[in-house]
């Protein structure tokens, strides 16, 4: 059995279109396929945050970027056919539930209609191309149960950031049945991933950003829920579950049509209070507090976990990464960009080569 950096050495020389490339996972997914020796192209609407892993690891030096809407689906099809690339992973979202819900539409039409505009572009695309679809944890309807959700459970969504993430779900699924079942140049599956953490997420609303951000100024970290859990999960933890779909879509056309999920560790259960404990271990300064925060404006999920044995036997993706580590690294990324920012892409480098060979 070929091991996993083995697998890996699929991508290399291979020209890479990575949608939504200045996001958080993007620009990670981007900076992994750039070390095993891909060619990375991107397309994004702009760059979500400032700062952004996507600047300060220089991605925009080794990427070509096309900056424009995937919605202007006449655009992007141009835009394909121009780079003719081998692999394509979809990560172009609006990606946040709370934003959902002060802009549905925009949140619909690029969750929903950008993704359709994807599988537009690719119905009489007459290259070899493998394309991942990443969608989210939140596509299943969620009724707080404590038993893990599997691929085959019922699709749903009570936000407009859920139930977008679950009609593209559907909408792959009719395409899939409908147009490229038995395509000869187009395999493609999708990936749903909780949460994760990892250095160079800004996005709002984040527990360790926002606090590594306060406790970097030397103040106090205002806590709202310490008895939350999380699925807790390192960012190269999801991304090495999609770079491994890519090479088994690429070596077996039946993972074609197929969904995967790619969750933590079920067997282990972390809340915030613990997770900031850990952080303070590897922070000098960190303080927090519990604060009960009033007047919140939408419903928040309680319980969410997956179900990854699918993942686990087909593609033989495991969790590599103890919460210890997590936390570890991840606070020694936020440390290096705060206080030593000439070390920062060394330090990716570093965390990249130590997670490859833990797998």
């Amino acid at each position: 059995m070929k091991k996993f950096k083995e697998k890996l050495h699929i991508y290399k020389n291979k020209k890479i279109l990575i949608t939504g490339h200045t996001g958080f996972k993007g620009s990670w997914l981007s900076f992994w396929l750039n070390s095993l020796g891909a060619k990375i192209y991107g397309i994004s609407n702009n760059i979500p945050t400032k700062p952004s892993f996507f600047k300060v690891c220089g991605v925009d030096k080794f990427s070509k970027s096309f900056f424009f809407n995937i919605k202007n689906n006449i655009k992007l099809k141009k835009t394909i056919n121009k780079i003719k690339p081998d692999f394509i992973f979809h990560l172009a979202a609006q990606s946040l539930v709370s934003k959902s819900y002060e802009d549905p539409n925009n949140t619909w039409e690029t969750n929903l209609t950008g993704t359709k505009n994807i599988l537009e572009s690719l119905l009489d695309y007459k290259n070899q191309c493998y394309v991942i679809i990443i969608t989210s944890d939140k596509c299943y309807k969620n009724i707080e149960t404590h038993r893990p959700y599997n691929e085959k459970d019922i699709l749903g969504g009570v936000d407009p950031y859920s139930a977008s993430k679950a009609s593209a779900e559907i909408l792959f699924n009719s395409y899939f049945q409908s147009f490229f079942k038995n395509n000869k140049y187009v395999s493609l599956a999708t990936a749903r991933a909780g949460n994760v953490i990892g250095g160079g997420d800004w996005a709002l609303d984040r527990l360790i950003p926002d606090c590594v951000k306060l406790w970097s100024e030397n103040k106090k970290v205002e806590i709202r829920s310490p008895k939350a859990t999380r699925p807790w999960q390192h960012v190269l933890e999801a991304l090495s579950g999609y770079l491994l779909l890519g090479y088994h879509l690429k070596k077996d056309k039946k993972v074609s049509g197929e969904s995967f999920n790619f969750g933590p560790d079920l067997r282990k259960s972390y809340n915030v209070e613990k997770i900031l404990r850990l952080a303070q271990n590897n922070w000098e300064f960190s303080n927090w507090v519990i604060k009960k925060r009033q007047n919140i404006k939408f419903k928040e999920a309680k319980l969410l976990s997956l179900n990854s044995a699918k993942a686990r036997k087909i593609l033989k993706w495991k969790i590599n990464l103890k919460i210890n580590d997590i936390i570890k690294i991840v606070i020694l990324w936020y440390r290096t960009y705060y206080f030593n920012k000439k070390d920062l892409v060394k330090i990716t480098k570093k965390q990249l080569n130590f997670f490859e060979n833990l797998s």
